[in-house]
């Protein structure tokens, strides 16, 4: 472990770790033999939080592969979308049999609509309680995406971590959430660092969270390249200065007003478009440029939008309210400018 880069205590947990840690759903689109070596290289980088869920396909499943013999030198934080207490616990066996060990470091209710609290009906918080009298679950975590609900959350007194996402394009809600934790003393679990790969400067997406002492950010890794950025702030910790306070003020402005994050949990739309890129095309262009963005498949996806019928389906499920429909019509119109020749990019 780094002796300069900072510890994070997660809350009430007691759990230590570098304020870098490993996020596991991108390596769902690796194969097995990489995802293991990538894992392996985190951990021997100094990476020792290792966040994951059930609904991330076959990424627990990797972690374990990776990483069961240094179970007891790591910590693996996993999730259930569950909505009913005995498919909490089908998912929790599941989690446990993949992951290859007998008790989960903390275990979050994922995507939270609601807070689940003891007499609420459900038995779902209770059953947490008795796994966690067990040891088969070490600290009960929420996340969420909504802020009321992450705000109630940690109110609430129940929870001993919080994710949620944050970033230095997050606002004074999101601050003013990241210093509610630190009062109540939940641990913050950062997710979308890189706001859904609307950031591509790693260098201070990491020392921007790094002035926030109770924050631990989990970068979403999927490439070794990838990888090897964020290992290489262990020896060089990026530090929040001049150069990079402008830049955030810079991409602030540029990004004022509502904009897609590509969380996807507007998925799927009724007319099959692509909502999580399509609604975000422009941003993406401009601060990812690719050719690819204008290849034949993705001139395709984006004359979907047309099949808009406005049914508001995906309003409904958009955990930053965002007018979706809008959005998509707005970067169609772009998109169009831009295969015409009309807008540089």
């Amino acid at each position: 472990m780094s002796k300069t880069l900072k510890n994070v205590t997660l809350g009430s947990t007691g759990i230590v770790s570098p304020q870098n840690a490993f996020g596991a759903l991108p390596i769902q689109r690796d194969d097995m033999e990489t995802s293991i070596r990538i894992l392996r290289r985190a951990y021997e980088g100094g990476m020792i939080f290792f966040d994951t869920a059930r609904a991330y396909s076959d990424s627990e499943e990797k972690i374990g592969n990776a990483l069961s013999d240094v179970r007891k030198n790591i910590y693996i934080a996993t999730k259930s979308q569950a909505k009913d207490k005995e498919e909490l616990k089908r998912q929790l066996d599941t989690s446990l049999k993949n992951l290859k060990t007998d008790y989960i470091d903390i275990y979050q209710f994922h995507c939270a609509g609601v807070v689940y609290k003891p007499g609420d009906g459900t038995g779902m918080y209770e059953f947490m309680e008795d796994m966690k009298r067990q040891g088969v679950i070490r600290h009960i975590g929420i996340t969420a995406h909504k802020i009321m609900v992450a705000e109630e959350a940690v109110k609430s007194g129940l929870y001993e971590t919080l994710q949620f996402p944050f970033s230095y394009l997050s606002g004074e809600k999101e601050i003013a959430l990241v210093n509610l934790c630190k009062e109540k003393n939940v641990g913050y679990i950062a997710m979308k660092g890189l706001a859904g790969g609307l950031i591509n400067n790693s260098k201070v997406a990491f020392s921007y969270i790094s002035q926030f002492d109770n924050v631990l950010p989990i970068w979403g890794i999927q490439r070794e390249s990838e990888l090897e950025e964020w290992l290489s702030f262990f020896d060089e910790p990026a530090a929040y200065d001049e150069e990079a306070k402008a830049l955030v003020e810079k991409e602030k402005k540029e990004l004022a007003g509502d904009f897609c994050r590509g969380c996807g949990y507007c998925m799927p739309c009724p007319q099959g478009i692509e909502i999580n890129q399509c609604a975000r095309m422009s941003l993406m262009i401009r601060r990812a440029p690719s050719k690819n963005w204008l290849s034949e498949k993705w001139q395709k996806a984006m004359l979907d939008i047309e099949k808009c019928i406005e049914c508001g389906a995906c309003m409904k499920k958009c955990p930053y309210e965002l007018n979706t429909p809008e959005l998509l019509k707005k970067n169609l119109a772009d998109y169009k400018s831009i295969l015409a020749g009309e807008t540089q990019v």
